[in-house]
C-alpha cells in the first residue's frame, strides 16, 4: 500500500498534465516526437506529456486592415489605396505546417496583389468599379492562399485617396462635363423647337384665316393684361376686302 499511494499520485498528476480542454472554434493540431500525427476536435482531449505536442489554431474568421497602399494608376495617376481582408483557416495541418506564420503571410501578400491589380487599371476604374475591383483581388489571393489551408472570405477596398491638385483637376473635369451636357440639352431644345415654328409657319402661310385668328386670340391677351397703353400692329391683310371694295364702288 506504502508503494501504491505515489503510484497513484504520479497517475493523477499526469492526468492533469496531459488533459487539455480546446473551444469550439479551436482544432488541435499535435505533433508526436515532432511529426504530424493528427488533430484533436473540441472538448476535452489527452497528449502525452514529453512525447506529444499541440498547437491551437483558431478557425473563426479573421479581419486584416491593409495599410495604406501607394499604387500608380495604368494613367500614371498616384494614389493611396487601404482595404480590408477577412479569411479563415480550412485546414489547420496546412496553416501551420506549410507556411511559417499565414497571418503575416497572409497580410504581406493581400498588401502586393492589391498593388498589383489596381496598377492595371485606370483611375477612373478605380474609382466606379471597386466592386469588380474587390472580386479580382479576392480570387487571386484565395487561388494564392489555398495551399496554405487559408479561404478567402472578402476584400474590400476601404478608400481610395487622391493629392490636392488631382482633386481639383477631377472636379474642373466633372464642371466641363456638366456645362458640355446642358450646351447638348439647350441645342437639342432649339432645334425641335425651330421644327416645331417651322411647321407652324407652313401651316400658317397655307390658312390666313388661321394667322387672323392667332391675331385676334393676341390682341384679346393684351386686353386682359394691366397697362395705360397697347400699340399693337395691324395686318393689312385684314383692311384688303374693305379696300378693293372702295375700288369698286368708285
Amino acid at each position: 500500500m506504502m508503494f501504491l499511494a505515489p503510484i497513484m499520485v504520479a497517475l493523477v498528476v499526469l492526468l492533469f498534465a496531459s488533459a487539455r480542454i480546446i473551444k469550439e472554434f479551436e482544432r488541435g493540431v499535435i505533433y508526436t516526437l515532432g511529426k504530424y500525427s493528427g488533430l484533436k476536435s473540441p472538448g476535452l482531449q489527452f497528449i502525452m506529456p514529453g512525447i506529444q505536442q499541440m498547437v491551437l489554431v483558431d478557425m473563426r474568421i479573421r479581419t486584416e486592415d491593409i495599410p495604406s497602399q501607394d499604387v500608380i494608376s495604368k494613367d500614371n495617376v498616384s494614389v493611396k489605396v487601404n482595404a480590408v481582408v477577412y479569411y479563415r483557416v480550412i485546414e489547420p495541418s496546412y496553416a501551420i505546417n506549410r507556411v511559417e506564420d499565414f497571418i503575416v503571410a497572409t497580410s504581406q501578400l493581400a498588401q502586393t496583389t492589391l498593388r498589383s491589380v489596381l496598377g492595371k487599371h485606370d483611375l477612373d476604374d478605380m474609382l466606379s468599379k471597386r466592386e469588380q475591383l474587390n472580386k479580382d483581388v479576392q480570387e487571386i489571393l484565395d487561388t494564392q492562399t489555398e495551399g496554405w489551408g487559408v479561404k478567402i472570405t472578402l476584400v474590400e477596398i476601404k478608400n481610395i485617396d487622391l493629392d490636392s491638385t488631382m482633386v481639383r483637376a477631377i472636379a474642373k473635369q466633372a464642371e466641363a462635363e456638366r456645362e458640355r451636357r446642358a450646351k447638348i440639352i439647350n441645342a437639342e431644345g432649339e432645334l425641335q423647337a425651330a421644327a416645331q415654328l417651322d411647321e407652324a409657319a407652313a401651316i400658317l402661310a397655307n390658312r390666313p384665316e388661321t394667322m387672323q385668328l392667332r391675331y385676334l386670340g393676341t390682341l384679346g391677351e393684351f386686353t386682359n393684361s394691366k397697362g395705360s397703353t397697347i400699340v399693337l400692329p395691324m395686318p393689312l391683310d385684314m383692311f384688303k376686302g374693305a379696300a378693293e371694295a372702295l375700288v369698286k364702288k368708285n
